[in-house]
């Protein structure tokens, strides 16, 4: 797990797709940019509005895959590696420990809204989660479970 969060939070940006239900019931992927991950009580957490699509989204279905890309990862020595998560994203928007965690590690994040007496503040963590680095090639370099 930690060898995943640490490839992540190198990154300024990683992204996030969920599964979303049209109003014609037509089932699509959706993608968005995420960034800013946390480590908190040995979980991967990220954090979002639950004004937003992604939080409806994640409320209807929490399986996600999360890519990040590194153009040089010089654990690996190689020029391009690849990042695939596949998991669930758990709402803990309960957890007031976790979010006084996040609001902690950025000092952007009570400007922006995430205080512990907003209600739109949610945060998820990963679970039953697989994640692989890969080469440009498509050869696994290393794989976790967590």
């Amino acid at each position: 797990m930690q060898e995943t969060f640490d490839y992540l939070k190198k990154l300024p940006v990683n992204y996030l797709s969920t599964i979303s239900l049209s109003g014609g019931g037509i089932i699509a992927p959706n993608c968005r940019p995420f960034g800013d991950p946390v480590l908190f009580d040995g979980k991967i957490y990220m954090l979002t509005l639950a004004s937003k699509t992604v939080a409806r989204e994640l409320a209807a279905n929490p399986h996600v895959c999360i890519v990040a890309y590194d153009e040089f990862d010089r654990r690996f020595d190689e020029e391009e590696t690849w990042l695939r998560i596949y998991c669930e994203a758990i709402d803990d928007s309960d957890n007031r420990q976790a979010k006084q965690s996040i609001i902690d590690e950025f000092d952007w994040a009570e400007e922006a809204g995430y205080t512990l007496d907003n209600p739109d503040f949610k945060c998820y963590y990963l679970k039953n989660a697989h994640s692989e680095i890969r080469n440009a090639d498509g050869e696994i370099l290393a794989s976790y479970d967590f």
